[in-house]
């Protein structure tokens, strides 16, 4: 997890400077706008959390083979979102989705935090492109995941008015 928080603090730490509006300028048709890749990294930081609470109260639950989702920051490969985890066409302000992003992240480390070893590493649950992935793994995969979206967000700040 602490890898997690460096990586968040990073991704805070970037988009620190822009202002609400910039944050929420749409740059180019269908693209997200920026607060709206950080409103995704929200949507998708509960909806893991959510999962994994779920599968560790599943006696069903099967354990996973290790993945490679290092690979997961590897942007060559473009994967549409779910529509669970779509962002919000919403004006969000910065300090909204600061306490948002806070909010997942205490959420995550609760539900991974009360679990054994033994669990998150026999338990799993499906991903798109990478099929069932264990608990365990999922917590890494959040980092890899909002790693691959700061990439796209300096891509956007580069595009900005």
């Amino acid at each position: 997890m602490n890898e997690n928080q460096k990586i968040r603090e990073e991704l805070l730490k970037s988009v620190e400077d822009l202002s609400d509006r910039q944050l929420n300028e749409k740059v180019e048709a269908g693209s997200w706008t920026i607060m709206q890749v950080l409103d995704h990294l929200y949507l998708m930081e509960m909806t893991i959390s959510k999962s994994i609470a779920g599968e560790l109260a599943n006696e069903k639950s099967e354990a996973a083979p290790l993945k490679p989702i290092h690979l997961t920051v590897n942007r060559s490969t473009k994967v549409a979102a779910p529509s669970f985890v779509k962002p919000s066409d919403d004006f969000i302000s910065l300090a909204e989705m600061k306490g948002k992003l806070s909010e997942s992240r205490k959420t995550l480390i609760r539900v991974t935090e009360g679990a054994s070893e033994q669990a998150l590493e026999q338990k799993s649950f499906p991903h798109p492109i990478f099929g069932p992935l264990s608990l365990k793994q999922w917590t890494p995969f959040v980092g890899y995941h909002e790693k691959r979206h700061m990439a796209q967000i300096e891509e956007l700040k580069g595009k900005l008015s």
